[in-house]
């Protein structure tokens, strides 16, 4: 059962930050072709409510499922960081940058992305996008080397 609770956690990690790593692809694409920018924004919005935020709610539930099975304590520090790390990100995601997505979204079905509100908040969300894949990494690395554990 511990084995497959593993599998699952990785290949939820592998869903989760895969597809986050493609928003500024498509961003990119957006910006390149700006009659497509609300198509795809749109499509971030699908992928990241149906696919990658539901991918990291698994990875914490994987996560403490495998805590507990395999008798290991939370009071590990590389753990008790990743949690935080991993509850930082959850608040910022929900907290920022979906409302953040929501909010380009509607202000392109009525207006143009030249809009200087519009830019100011596209910048704000590669900000908080940034960041939220630092935290990604992080986590990653803290899960990878476990430093001052096992």
């Amino acid at each position: 059962m511990y084995q497959g609770l593993v599998f699952i956690h990785v290949l939820c990690a592998v869903i989760a930050v895969g597809a986050n790593c493609t928003y500024p692809v498509w961003m990119a694409r957006g910006k390149m072709q700006r009659d497509q920018l609300l198509f795809v924004l749109r499509g971030i919005k699908l992928i990241d409510g149906r696919i990658a935020n539901p991918a990291y709610g698994l990875l914490l539930i994987t996560g403490i499922a495998q805590v507990l099975i395999s008798g290991r304590t939370f009071h590990q520090t590389w753990l008790e960081w990743a949690i935080l790390l991993w509850v930082v990100l959850a608040a910022l995601a929900y907290g920022m940058y979906s409302p953040g997505l929501r909010k380009q979204i509607k202000m392109l079905e009525t207006g143009t992305p030249d809009n200087p509100v519009y830019v100011a908040l596209d910048k704000r969300q590669n900000v908080v996008g940034g960041v939220l894949f630092l935290i990604v990494l992080v986590i990653l690395a803290l899960m990878v080397f476990r430093p001052g554990g096992a």
